[in-house]
């Protein structure tokens, strides 16, 4: 059996089965088997979660009972070989269904002759199998074409037009660059390029933020570079959350929803090391991750505290000169990274969420000095967790005033979907 198929099945069944990020089920399952070609198991894994609602609905067109017959080991090896045949050019047609039948073999036993059935009539009709009418159900055609839940199609063209809603669906299908982060406490840009073109990879400046580097070659974490924490992966989007903070050296900043800790090592290497940063998040575990990342980079200006941070502490009112609210979100704009989250229903935990965003809001608006800055920032593109969340803060908070909105699409930008927002506290003691 191919080791690199095998991975890739491995780490489809913990996305489905223990709804893991793929990201992290990836890394670990590659760390794990030690695959001959992890950029393959990549290939693979997110091609078959980019386009599994097209790819099901192929299956649901060959199977005699109809997909809800299928149990999830050969559904995913079959949505597997189909990505292969129709998606993989590189990948011979009998090496996708041959490789298929033997993970069926050991999977899902007496289901190998189905798993290659299914295959053999896709290789017949893939040339005539058409989507859905896109003039009978718009929502019904974008959702195959692009496999994304109707419901976020539905959000989106509630807000912007078709023409534009396909731009950003077939942009989130895309994969993204691999941008890194420069750490400004141990290396200068020039040193950390040549470093790198050296190992062997490729490296440009990037277009948003003056610390960004875009990095072509495999192995990047692997490399001595990361181990001296010369760098961190991130993209600029989310570097530029940091950015428009705008910290100073010696200052006090909060950031209330912290881990894993991106944009706060962003924050303590923009100020030298020196003054404070709090960095709190509900739960002490994702923390221990924040304290790591802060000895690997050298970063010695961060506290990390547990705390709900739709509390207010009455210890911390008015005495941080700038406050960071990354708040939890649907994560709609990271679907590039995590195609998982394009699949998630429509529940009530995620309709709560500006509730929820809100109330982080207020209460974290309550530690920001007069003069002070507050900053809100999500992953998300959805007006409700975003401008919505900020105009009816603005509303209930008389004392702050918008500075700049900033939204970042992947079609437009080339980067995550990202919501930035502004904010000062007017200089009035009270």
């Amino acid at each position: 059996m191919d080791a690199n198929r095998k991975t890739a099945y491995l780490t489809l069944v913990d996305v489905e089965a223990k709804r893991a990020y793929s990201n992290l089920a990836l890394n670990h399952k590659i760390a794990l088997t030690k695959p001959n070609s992890p950029a393959f198991v990549r290939e693979l894994v997110y091609g078959v979660l980019e386009n599994k609602i097209r790819l099901d609905y192929y299956i649901d067109m060959l199977v005699k009972d109809g997909i809800e017959s299928l149990k999830n080991p050969e559904l995913i090896i079959m949505r597997m070989g189909i990505y292969q045949l129709g998606y993989m050019d590189s990948v011979p047609e009998y090496a996708a269904v041959n490789e298929s039948v033997d993970l069926a073999k050991k999977y899902c036993k007496g289901k190998a002759g189905l798993v290659n059935g299914i295959l053999r009539e896709y290789q017949n009709k893939k040339i005539s199998m058409n989507l859905p009418e896109r003039d009978v159900d718009e929502v019904n055609y974008l959702s195959v074409k692009y496999s994304y839940a109707p419901w976020i199609i539905r959000l989106w063209l509630d807000h912007y037009d078709k023409a534009f809603v396909e731009e950003m669906l077939e942009a989130g299908n895309q994969r993204p660059p691999l941008t890194i982060r420069m750490n400004w406490l141990k290396v200068v840009k020039k040193d950390l390029m040549k470093a790198l073109r050296d190992r062997g990879f490729e490296a440009e400046d990037g277009k948003l933020c003056q610390n960004a580097i875009r990095v072509k070659g495999s192995g990047l974490l692997e490399s001595d570079l990361y181990a001296m924490g010369l760098f961190t992966p991130q993209d600029e989007s989310s570097m530029l959350v940091a950015e428009k903070l705008d910290p100073k050296q010696g200052e006090l900043i909060m950031d209330v929803c912290a881990a894993p800790g991106g944009k706060t090592m962003a924050i303590a290497e923009r100020m030298n090391n020196t003054g404070k940063i709090i960095a709190s998040d509900i739960y002490r575990r994702k923390l221990d991750i924040v304290d790591k990342e802060a000895k690997r980079l050298g970063v010695t200006n961060v506290e990390t505290r547990s705390w709900d941070a739709t509390r207010v502490d009455s210890s911390m009112v008015q005495k941080a000169d700038r406050v960071l609210v990354d708040a939890p979100c649907s994560g709609l704009g990271v679907v590039r990274r995590k195609p998982e989250i394009k699949y998630k229903e429509l529940t009530d935990a995620f309709q709560l969420l500006p509730k929820k965003q809100l109330s982080i809001l207020s209460a974290s608006s309550s530690y920001v000095k007069p003069g002070g800055t507050l900053v809100y920032s999500t992953c998300t593109v959805n007006p409700d967790e975003n401008e919505k969340v900020i105009s009816a803060f603005l509303k209930s908070h008389s004392k702050f005033e918008l500075v700049e909105r900033i939204l970042l699409l992947p079609n437009t930008d080339d980067t995550d979907g990202f919501f930035i927002c502004v904010m000062k506290r007017e200089d009035i003691l009270e």
